[in-house]
């Protein structure tokens, strides 16, 4: 397991019981005191915990912290990941991308790029686009998610539905083994199935960490994106899918 993956490890254990101690995570990873305490410094320095005696805690009391936390697990392969998944796409493309922090990455590298078309239910895409001259913004209606102003329900569903676009640019909350790509909220899953629907080449992004987690919800699955762009990906039976379904597979820790 790399550090990145046992830190997202770590922040979810936290997100599960409120508090993790150094004792206990030193058990369960069989790892050195030193090596936990040294994640635990780093994912507090980055807010994804707080420091108590003895371990950290996971922040609470107001509802978007977890997804500012998310922002800073694996930022750096974020950032990587962004530039891949921009590097894909041409100027004077039209393109959608759905909620996530990693999909935000891909949003900020599209900066230099001219001519976009970009439609999103992610009112933190449309806030760095939204400032670009060359790129047009166009956001879906619906229901607000407070805690990380995306854009679900049925409006949103049906306002992604009159678009044909080039690409879709896709996050997820977990990825399993057999490839299933799973998410929390059954009203964001709906979305995200017509954006894949709807768009000629759906580009998948996701950092390794999400190969650690569950969520209830199927999305779909790896094999039905035409590129896959992550850091690492630690499991061969996604590569083996990634081959039998043509997908092309993209590790940016590789290049």
């Amino acid at each position: 397991m790399t550090p990145t993956m046992r830190q997202a490890k770590i922040v979810e254990l936290a997100r599960q019981q409120g508090e993790v101690s150094v004792e206990e995570l030193v058990l369960a990873f069989d790892v050195t005191p030193q090596t936990i305490r040294k994640d635990l410094n780093i994912l507090c320095d980055r807010g994804a915990l707080k420091r108590t005696h003895g371990g950290a805690m996971h922040p609470s009391g107001v509802e978007n912290v977890e997804y500012e936390a998310r922002r800073q697990i694996a930022p750096t392969e974020k950032r990587a990941i962004g530039r891949a998944a921009a590097a894909l796409i041409p100027d004077n493309a039209s393109l959608f991308i759905n909620i996530g922090t990693t999909t935000e990455a891909v949003s900020q590298a599209l900066a230099d790029h001219r001519g976009l078309m970009v439609i999103t239910n992610n009112i933190n895409v449309a806030n760095h686009l939204r400032v670009v001259p060359s790129v047009e913004v166009v956001i879906a209606g619906g229901v607000v998610r407070p805690s990380d102003g995306g854009i679900v329900g049925e409006a949103a569903v049906d306002f992604i539905r009159q678009f044909k676009v080039d690409f879709a640019v896709i996050g997820v909350s977990a990825i399993d083994p057999d490839g299933a790509l799973l998410d929390f909220d059954y009203r964001e899953v709906k979305v995200a199935q017509a954006i894949m629907a709807n768009a000629r080449h759906v580009i998948l992004v996701a950092d390794q960490t999400k190969f650690t987690r569950t969520a209830p919800v199927r999305i779909g699955h790896v094999s039905q994106a035409h590129s896959f762009i992550t850091d690492a990906c630690p499991l061969d039976s996604i590569r083996q899918v990634c081959a039998e379904s043509g997908t092309r597979l993209i590790e940016t820790s590789a290049s």
